[in-house]
């Protein structure tokens, strides 16, 4: 057994400000042991639950128990899994081929084990026509735990739970690999420029940190281009050398599929062959119909549908986009050259400007990211009181991190610990993401005494980890509107993980329907467009003057700028995970044809040899995203209603934010979603308010 004071990953209580994680004192080598002795703690545990005589099964010695089991292999692998996203390297990279495997193989001990269903499955009869004598989310934790049971092979013979364990060990490593493909790839690539007017029309503040970049990667006084997502996407609306956004282009759209040491081709095939054989192996036509199941949209059907009556709302109004893109390009440059994928945000960016008299680089210098963390803390405070505290005295896992105290005035409650990791670095993949560090869940002090005074409510810390724009020598980080919308996006997450109040760690914060997930998160971005919000932090970082209204006025009106290309943009993504999934992909062997295929009907812009998307979809395919990437759609659909609601009552109202916290926000997978929803709603959705928002009708 390995000495707890040796390994801090093993200690039950931290000791830190609010049992926050010890960072500065985990090392690489500390995972694998606690791990190996955290499975065995819970395996034990699991042992007690297969000893009760069948005449003593209930639900508190076994469900609330199995619940109980896993909860610190799961904070440490919510650790172990935010290192490898955001501090990566070749040490916890090591680790991962061996953490991974053994976390897979744990979860099919569990869920493969006869005599634990057979436990569960007498607790699940025994309440059979009963579930008033459960709690509604009792009644929902023994619905999910003995149907992810079943769904996962605890009805299926010897032979094939064995070979379901074979293929989902082959599926961890493939994720792990895929993953690390993308992240090398990235990381390894530069594009090195020794005149800056090869780079002619970046903008200064491109420059100088493209500038900073080249000095730390050894080429000083010169300038050095990444893949980073801040410093990518600035080369494409800027740079006016056609030539040189072509070749960031090719590179950009063909990471991991050129043939080379990074190629994520055959991990393609091979993850979508054995997703379908594992779905066959439970009973399922395909992996899609698997996933599915546990969804809103509940088939492949309704999302074939879902996005085909996208398609023919935004197709039309995508094509419109692009003929006037066109013939805007060909006003400037004269009829030439076809507009490639290269070209369209360069002249997007333009056109924008000349239709709008807007564009990133004005609107920047009033998006201080200062400025706009601090202006989101106040907005929500006002809408669910919350008080955020910067701690100086917590670990953190990279300086760049800052970590706050969350705290709820009207309640008198601490609430969590909120960490912010926004700038890229090496170790750390491209996009932005929410992470539960530490789940909330309510536990009983004393054995058989569930009154509300010996109950602990343990809260949850959770992060946000974006690629932002770096401050430069000459000035601070300055955001573009797409990066607030991001920030507000992920804080949206954020807010899901801090506000639940959930009695089982099984539905706390973000454990919903991943169809639902995206609801608290998109619903935020619309305070960007409004005027009253933005008032409120969007200030010139050097004059300290507030954005003008008339800037407020053309932010809002340009918002609906390129919605059809940009609504067929994420249309394609759907689609094509929903055809690596909702199909048997036995016989595909050309990646790229069957992708071509998969997106022909939202494709505005001319295919480019040798691009590829699948092969960096990580979404898909290193992530949880599997026959679900339509769920950002769908839930465009929720936040698009739900935003309309608090527009009727005023995007501030205090009763439209405390029904949106006590029936979404708190409540995690408690309940259907559609259920939260009608609550807090008093109807279902309608698509009519997203198609208004987008312009689209």
């Amino acid at each position: 057994m390995t000495n707890p004071q040796s390994n801090p990953l093993l200690e039950k209580n931290f000791k830190t400000p609010f049992e926050s994680i010890p960072f500065d004192k985990i090392k690489s080598d500390h995972f694998l042991p606690a791990l190996e002795e955290l499975i065995s703690e819970a395996k034990r545990e699991i042992s007690k639950i297969k000893n009760i005589s069948n005449s003593e099964v209930s639900f508190e010695n076994t469900i609330e128990a199995l619940d109980i089991t896993s909860r610190r292999i799961s904070q440490i692998s919510n650790v172990f899994f935010a290192l490898y996203s955001a501090e990566s390297n070749d040490e916890i990279r090591e680790v991962a081929k061996k953490f991974s495997p053994m976390l897979t193989e744990y979860q099919n001990d569990i869920s493969l084990d006869e005599e634990l269903f057979n436990k569960i499955r007498l607790v699940k009869d025994s309440y059979d026509g009963k579930r008033e004598k459960l709690s509604k989310e009792g009644s929902r934790l023994l619905s999910e735990i003995y149907d992810d049971f079943v769904r996962n092979g605890a009805l299926l013979n010897a032979e094939k739970k064995k070979k379901l364990r074979e293929i989902d060990q082959k599926l961890s490593k493939l994720s792990l690999n895929f993953g690390e493909n993308v992240l090398k790839v990235t990381n390894e690539f530069m594009l090195v420029i020794e005149d800056k007017d090869e780079v002619k029309g970046l903008p200064q503040r491109a420059l100088d940190t493209a500038a900073e970049v080249a000095k730390a990667k050894g080429h000083p006084g010169k300038y050095v281009f990444t893949l980073d997502a801040p410093c990518y996407t600035s080369f494409m609306k800027y740079v006016e050398n056609r030539a040189l956004r072509e070749k960031l282009y090719r590179v950009y759209t063909s990471r991991a599929y050129s043939d080379g040491k990074y190629d994520n081709k055959g991990i393609i095939l091979e993850t979508v062959k054995l997703r379908h054989e594992r779905a066959n192996v439970l009973g399922y036509e395909t992996h899609a119909d698997f996933v599915l199941t546990r969804r809103m949209a509940k088939n492949k059907e309704s999302v074939l549908q879902f996005l085909n009556d996208l398609l023919n709302k935004a197709k039309p109004v995508g094509q419109k986009e692009m003929e006037e893109l066109r013939e805007f390009k060909n006003s400037i440059h004269g009829v030439g050259e076809q507009l490639t994928p290269w070209d369209y945000a360069f002249y997007a960016e333009k056109l924008k400007k000349d239709k709008f008299d807007i564009d990133d680089e004005i609107l920047r210098p009033y998006f201080r990211l200062e400025n706009v963390v601090e202006g989101f803390f106040n907005l929500v405070y006002k809408l669910y009181d919350l008080k955020f505290k910067e701690l100086i005295d917590v670990p953190k896992y990279h300086p760049d991190v800052k970590v706050y105290e969350v705290y709820d005035e009207g309640k008198k409650k601490h609430i969590g610990l909120f960490y912010a990791d926004f700038f890229p670095r090496e170790g750390k993949r491209n996009g932005a993401w929410m992470t539960s560090i530490k789940d909330q869940f309510i536990e009983s002090n004393q054995d058989g005494d569930q009154s509300q005074s010996n109950q602990s409510d343990h809260r949850p810390h959770v992060s946000i980890v974006c690629n932002f724009t770096r401050p430069t020598a000459t000035a601070p980080s300055l955001l573009s509107l797409n990066e607030v919308l991001t920030f507000y996006h992920e804080f949206g997450h954020a807010l899901h993980g801090l506000l639940s109040e959930c009695k089982y760690s099984h539905f706390s914060g973000t454990n919903v329907y991943w169809d639902f997930v995206e609801l608290p998160s998109q619903i935020m971005e619309n305070w960007v467009y409004e005027r009253e919000n933005l008032d409120s932090f969007a200030r010139h970082f050097e004059t300290g003057e507030r954005i003008p209204i008339e800037v407020v006025d053309k932010i809002k009106e340009s918002s609906k700028f390129h919605e059809g290309y940009a609504t067929l943009r994420q249309l394609s993504f759907g689609f094509l995970d929903i055809n690596w999934h909702a199909v048997d992909p036995r016989n595909i062997c050309d990646i790229i044809n069957y992708e071509l295929k998969a997106v022909k009907d939202t494709q505005l812009l001319p295919y480019i040899e040798g691009t590829c998307i699948s092969a960096a979809f990580s979404h898909i395919f290193a992530g949880g995203y599997s026959a679900g990437y339509y769920s950002y759609k769908w839930a465009e659909v929720l936040d698009a209603d739900a935003f309309e609601y608090f527009k009727e009552k005023g995007i501030f109202d205090k009763e439209v934010a405390k029904k949106f916290r006590q029936n979404i926000l708190e409540r995690g997978g408690t309940e259907h979603p559609m259920e939260l929803y009608k609550y807090f709603r008093g109807k279902e959705p309608t698509v009519e308010p997203l198609l208004r928002r987008a312009g689209l009708i």
